[in-house]
């Protein structure tokens, strides 16, 4: 075929193979398919079947973009594949709310305008014995609230050691230039005390802010103030005290601290996230003094930053699972897979290998989200051959494993005993 023997796209879209479909798709779609088969006939090849093109060019374009993952990596958290998988009571509560009109902003029993904060305030203050609390979309939103709220313009004081770098890039600097806060760095990249702090303070310094190591640990000669030390600090000038927690977890986690922890020792505020090791939907949490969280309610920026129905529905879903923490060890995924035993890990495995034909191999899974950085979690992964790595996320749905030593692990630690049957189809189609 020469470029002169192409179709027009009107004929094209006309052609009775594409009747049922609308003619804007139509012809979108014949436009694509002619595109493809004239840089087939530049490049010396037949361009095939151009109606039969046009409909994959509308399949593609039907097919959606956000598509399920097998998460065969190890890691719990996995920023790159979603983070935390949602429970079934916030899928459930999310669907209920979704399906139609509900209260967001609507206060039932006075008839009138409420708030969508309601919500989740009072299950959160129960959760972490806080006098208030507030919900917005993350927790560099959270974060960047709380100090456009109370130091804009004016200085706040952090921890040289603490200045990290979050997923994709974002700083704590970023987050503090962003509020319209001031930064002014104390201590040293491994050793800051709490009299660092009393030293920097002036009279244009409005807030002392902690934030936790989530994402690494300095180790060595190394020594960083503790919530109490800082506490006492702030109270004496009458400061309030922010700790940004990162993850923040509801439930003792080996050496995560919790917001319920920090309030107790002495911050005023307390941000953590909702998504990670929470194991809910992606939300940033503030919760603590109820004059400060009033503060943050009221600013401008409240508003650009809040929560939509959907994730306060899925939070408030997740947030009732921990008033029961039995409960919630066996219903939130996060914490599921975090304190499942290794025999059970190692059972799936076995059983994924011997259903395709691979081989056990003993491996190590990760929290993942900046969470337990040096936590290291004994895991069983089977093996297959590194060949189908590119098939099996093609797959749907999706299969994503780990690539080492020439060979593809499918960690079990991260899949669940439907998900690796899931997988065993899925290696049998990549292989067929």
């Amino acid at each position: 075929m020469e470029l002169r023997d192409l179709p027009s796209v009107d004929e094209l879209a006309r052609d009775r193979r594409l009747a049922g479909e609308s003619q804007p798709l139509a012809v979108e779609a014949a436009r694509g398919a002619l595109a493809r088969a004239r840089e087939e006939i530049a490049a010396g090849r037949d361009p095939g079947d151009l109606v039969e093109s046009a409909l994959r060019e509308l399949e593609a374009a039907r097919a959606p973009s956000l598509r399920r993952v097998l998460n065969a990596t190890g890691v719990i958290v996995h920023t790159n594949l979603g983070r935390a998988p949602l429970p079934e009571a916030a899928l459930t509560r999310a669907l209920e709310i979704g399906w139609g009109y509900s209260n967001l902003e609507y206060d039932l029993s006075a008839g009138g305008r409420g708030s969508r904060q309601d919500h989740v305030a009072a299950i959160l203050r129960r959760l972490t014995a806080a006098e208030g609390a507030l919900v917005v979309n993350n927790n560099a939103a959270a974060v960047m609230l709380a100090l456009a709220a109370l130091a804009e313009g004016r200085e706040v004081l952090v921890s040289r050691g603490e200045l990290i770098e979050i997923g994709d890039g974002f700083r704590i600097p970023d987050v503090l230039a962003r509020s319209g806060a001031l930064l002014r760095e104390v201590g040293t990249t491994n050793r800051t005390r709490a009299a660092d702090y009393e030293r920097a303070i002036g009279p244009e310094t409005a807030v002392l802010l902690r934030v936790h190591q989530s994402n690494f640990r300095v180790v060595g000669f190394t020594e960083q103030p503790s919530v109490p030390d800082l506490a006492a600090v702030a109270r004496r000038h009458r400061l309030p005290l922010v700790d940004d927690l990162g993850s923040g977890v509801l439930v003792h986690l080996e050496d995560e601290p919790s917001a319920k922890e920090s309030l107790a020792a002495g911050a005023d505020l307390v941000c953590f996230s909702g998504d990670k090791l929470l194991g809910g939907p992606q939300a940033g949490i503030v919760v603590g003094r109820a004059d400060l969280i009033e503060a943050l309610r009221r600013h401008p920026l409240q508003r650009a930053l809040r929560a939509d129905k959907l994730t306060l529905a899925a939070l408030e879903g997740t947030l009732g699972l921990y008033l029961d923490p039995e409960r919630a060890l066996r219903e939130v995924p996060v914490l599921r897979m975090l304190h499942e035993s290794l025999e059970a890990v190692r059972a799936r495995a076995e059983r994924l290998a011997r259903a395709v034909g691979g081989e056990v191999e003993e491996t190590v899974g990760r929290v993942g989200g900046g969470a337990l950085p040096l936590s290291e979690l004994p895991s069983f992964a089977c093996a297959v051959e590194e060949e189908l790595a590119p098939k099996l996320r093609e797959t749907d749905p999706a299969v994503v494993g780990v690539l080492r030593d020439g060979r593809l692990l499918l960690d079990c630690r991260t899949l669940g005993d439907s998900e690796a049957d899931e997988v065993a189809a899925a290696v049998a189609n990549a292989r067929a």
